[in-house]
């Protein structure tokens, strides 16, 4: 690799004009790259390869992106008439998941987000007696995809663990989540 330097003369080919155009051109071009690389970047949901299951692998989210961490939100009552601390109370862990998610979409809009904007979530879930003491995963997803992976199909990297208990003996389900917005 060879360098070269000049002096700028008369007699040298590269005239004052064209060196000043020069200059002005690459000058532009840094520019125009420092601007690029310093707008504002997505949000990205990176897929699990070979997979249509409704969570992501991962999710980044770049600097400038305002974080916020939603509390664990348990379910609400749907008998009253049920005693306040049974199964019965709330519901199965489908009615529970989906009490869950729509008290966390409301908690998300009084913040001007949405479920879109979730990109982490951890989901507790107690053993169900209707299911032996295991937990009722399939019950969890077919409440957890009226939210996510249909019409909505931002996915949040995901955890689902069985727990021993809850606070209440008849919650079956608490979800605590993270989301993010540029």
């Amino acid at each position: 690799m060879q360098f070269s330097f000049f002096t700028l003369t008369k007699d040298n080919p590269m005239t004052l004009a064209a060196f000043r155009s020069t200059t002005c051109l690459a000058a532009a071009l840094l520019l125009v790259t420092a601007i690029a690389s310093a707008a504002p970047q997505d949000i990205v949901r990176h897929k699990i390869p070979n997979s249509d299951f409704p969570i992501a692998l991962a999710v980044s989210v770049p600097p400038g992106a305002t974080i916020h961490f939603i509390s664990g939100q348990v379910p609400p009552v749907v008998d009253k008439a049920a005693g306040p601390d049974t199964i019965a109370a709330f519901g199965d862990t489908k009615s529970q998941t989906v009490g869950v998610l729509q008290k966390i979409r409301e908690i998300l809009a009084g913040m001007g987000l949405g479920m879109g904007d979730v990109v982490k979530m951890q989901v507790f879930l107690v053993g169900d007696p209707a299911h032996g003491g295991r937990a009722d995963v399939t019950g969890f997803m077919a409440g957890y995809t009226q939210f996510f992976g249909g019409a909505q199909p931002n996915l949040p990297a995901r955890a689902v663990m069985q727990v021993a208990g809850l606070s209440n003996p008849g919650w079956l389900v608490e979800i605590e989540v993270v989301a993010a917005k540029k």
